[in-house]
């Protein structure tokens, strides 16, 4: 027994010392492996967000942060990297010093779709307008909107007034079921004069946009306030790079003039100046007598502990003369022309001022928070004439509204990058809109006013927060997500002779679930649910006594992102949404009009090809089919909600130094009412533009409306009597579709 037990005690000796020397020679592959902390930048230095970077030895692939940072977590000397990233060449860097952060610098070259991955984000359809906008860069104000896949646009108003916006079977107005911004401030103008969330974006200079983001539905926790039927988000460039100037001369006396001016452009700091006028008579019998200027002011720093602060000023205002919507009877008879006028004194003018400061702070390698504070002053009078003499026979029913608003808000978001590629984000704000004066008054000529139908003081916060969270788990992503929004309504009715403050309080919980599957990078499977609302226009809430004030939207989304080709992108979706109450303020009328409960389901497919290096194509089709639940069939159509809409295109890109493209848009006939006894006809109009590089200049030809088509851009079914008629009539009246355009462009870059 004891020589056994010595034997044994030998052999565990061995044994120690063999797993003394396994674990020696271990030591160096376990320390080795380990996270390692890199950041993407460009050229200049500059970050860039939403690259790939893949490890070949461990296949492990992470993305880039919006401050172009990334981590690896399973990383070793001697790793080769893999940095994919659109409009940059691909590139391979071997890892030298573990323990040190390291800088990938990448190079630019032409855009191609090879460079393209699905990532596991619950926005990665951005990638759509971001091959959009580099493959055929928006030109006018008029096509900053169209960049969002499935969006029809429509102006009504002269061109001065904010457009009509059609998306996922919505009449949407001017923005009531749609969240826009841009560089983060508010477009959307809550208890607006002219109808709630009104949006005018004419004072976004369409040059200075560097992407577009964009969501449909009510799936995202960053997104509050009229997110139903989606959002839209502008970022503008933090440097430009070049200097230019350009001049633009076009049918209808349409001058415009552009200036983008290089202030200060350093590795860590960057400032420039942008400013644009544009001068038309447009298509019109009457002259529209157009004028708007614009310009934009901002200053970018990053700091040594690689904090970023940005500061922006912008100016806009813009008056014009318009023509309005005419009856269809007077045009039918021959009467007038479809550019000719009942009442051509209608137009009006607006401005807008904004200041924006945000601050990006970097708390360490894993988190850092964003921070905004912004100050919007606008000014807004607008005269319109929509049934001509129903209502005064002998002075007529022109009507004005106008207004005079200060909006001031504040938001802050902590960002934190969690092991195993989980991510937390929890984000507070406030918005606060103070408007002096909400009118609605009639006028004659826009000289006199007859009556003041409404006047008041709003007074309207909204204070919000939010969680949201990525947990990748393998293949899969989840994305939990809640929101919730209180609402402080005051209002102050000029109109009564009793001065009394009507005050309403009411919040409202949004809570999110979107789950995400990446079969590969090249294809990607989605489920995306989530409540939305829209709020209602303050007078409204307070009439009403708080009832109904934040009706929910609730949505899915089931769909695809699927690359079959390096060249070829597909995206499919089948979704539905459903609305409470599409209960809104309507400012034409100064009046309320609960539509009830309502469904809509439909189907959206695009596409993105590249057939050649300078060669792309693309395409979107969207079905819906929107009903009014609580209305009998037959009686259940939604007013001017579009059921099919198309558009698409191809665009070349830098061949032999020419640019160019054809696109075109459709949208398909429409109920104008709720039996569809009256419709709104469709139309399909095509566009082409075509330019050419020689050294620092550039020149361009734009030809809209290519085949001169006859078209009605705005309709809707008006009840309306004119001077001479005892009897009113109710059919479409419609604002004109311009005919064949071309504006000739000239640009030097310095």
């Amino acid at each position: 027994m004891k020589a056994f037990l010595n034997k044994m005690n030998k052999i565990g000796c061995m044994g120690k010392k063999i797993l003394c020397c396994f674990t020696i020679m271990l030591f160096p592959l376990l320390m080795v492996a380990q996270q390692l902390n890199g950041k993407i930048v460009d050229r200049k230095k500059q970050p860039v967000p939403g690259a790939t970077i893949s490890s070949l030895r461990s296949g492990q692939h992470v993305h880039s942060n919006p401050k172009g940072e990334f981590s690896i977590n399973d990383a070793a000397k001697g790793d080769t990297l893999k940095v994919k990233s659109l409009g940059f060449k691909l590139k391979k860097v071997v890892v030298e010093n573990i323990d040190q952060d390291i800088v990938i610098q990448v190079e630019d070259e032409p855009f191609e779709l090879d460079e393209f991955v699905v990532t596991q984000d619950i926005d990665a359809m951005n990638i759509i307008t971001q091959i959009d906008v580099q493959t055929n860069p928006v030109r006018s104000s008029q096509e900053v909107l169209r960049k969002v896949p499935g969006l029809v646009i429509g102006q009504h108003a002269g061109g001065g007034k904010g457009e009509q916006i059609f998306l996922g079977g919505f009449d949407i107005d001017h923005g009531t079921d749609i969240n826009i911004t841009v560089d983060g401030m508010p477009v959307n103008m809550v208890s607006h004069a002219h109808g709630q969330g009104y949006a005018d974006l004419h004072f976004l200079i369409p040059e200075t946009i560097d992407n577009v983001r964009f969501g449909k539905g009510p799936y995202y926790a960053d997104q509050g306030n009229f997110t139903t039927a989606g959002y839209v988000g502008f970022q503008t460039k933090d440097r430009l790079d070049n200097s230019s100037m350009r001049m633009e001369y076009g049918s209808f006396s349409t001058k415009r003039a552009v200036g983008m001016f290089n202030v200060l452009n350093e590795e860590k700091r960057s400032a420039y100046i942008a400013s644009d006028l544009l001068l038309t008579d447009g298509p019109f019998e009457s002259s529209q007598n157009f004028r708007r200027y614009n310009v934009l002011g901002k200053y970018t720093t990053r700091l040594d502990n690689d904090d970023k602060i940005s500061l922006s000023f912008s100016k806009f205002f813009s008056e014009w003369d318009a023509s309005g919507q005419i009856p269809g009877r007077l045009v039918n008879d021959g009467t007038i022309s479809s550019f000719g006028a009942v009442d051509d004194t209608e137009g009006g003018n607006v401005g807008r001022t904004n200041l924006n400061a945000t601050y990006v702070k970097k708390i360490n390698n894993t988190s850092f928070v964003n921070n905004q504070v912004y100050l919007v002053n606008s000014d807004f009078e607008l005269y319109s004439n929509f049934t001509f003499f129903l209502e005064d026979s002998l002075n007529g029913d022109q009507i004005r509204q106008k207004e005079k608003r200060q909006i001031v808000g504040a938001s802050s978001e902590w960002n934190k990058f969690l092991p195993h590629d989980h991510v937390l984000k929890v984000g507070v704000g406030f918005r606060n809109d103070r408007i002096e004066d909400v009118e609605l008054s009639h006028t004659k000529n826009r000289k006199q006013t007859l009556d003041v139908y409404q006047s008041g003081d709003v007074d309207e916060t909204n204070i919000y927060s939010y969680f949201n969270m990525d947990i990748k788990l393998g293949k899969w992503t989840f994305n939990p997500a809640l929101r919730l929004d209180v609402f402080n309504f005051k209002y102050n009715d000029e109109v009564k002779t009793l001065y009394r403050t009507q005050s309403v309080e009411r919040g409202i919980f949004t809570p999110k679930l979107n789950v995400l599957y990446n079969q590969s990078d090249n294809l990607q499977f989605y489920l995306k649910n989530g409540t939305g609302f829209h709020s209602n226009d303050t007078r409204v809430v307070v009439v009403r006594g708080g009832k109904e004030v934040l009706p929910y939207a609730y949505g899915s989304d089931l769909g695809t992102i699927w690359k079959p080709t390096s060249k070829l992108l597909i995206n499919t979706a089948l979704w539905y949404l459903f609305l409470d109450q599409e209960f809104v303020y309507v400012g034409d009328a100064g009046i309320v009009e609960p539509s009830g409960r309502t469904l809509r389901y439909g189907i959206d497919f695009g596409l993105r090809y590249q057939a050649a290096k300078p060669l792309f194509l693309y395409a979107d089709v969207n079905y819906a089919n929107p009903r009014s639940i609580d209305e009998a069939s037959g009686n259940d159509y939604i007013p001017l909600a579009p059921t099919f809409t198309a558009s698409g295109g191809v665009s070349v890109v830098d061949y032999k130094n020419f640019n160019g493209g054809l696109q075109f848009r459709y949208i398909t006939d429409r109920p104008a009412n709720e039996d569809n006894s009256i419709v709104a006809e469709g139309y399909f109009i095509t566009d082409v533009n075509v330019g050419y590089q020689w050294k620092s200049l550039n020149f361009g030809v734009v030809v809209k409306n290519l085949f001169d088509s006859e078209w009605k851009e705005t309709q809707f079914a008006t009840e309306s009597r004119l001077k001479d008629e005892t009897e009113s009539v109710e059919e479409i009246h419609f604002t004109p579709g311009a005919p064949i355009t071309i504006v000739g462009s000239i640009s030097y870059k310095f």
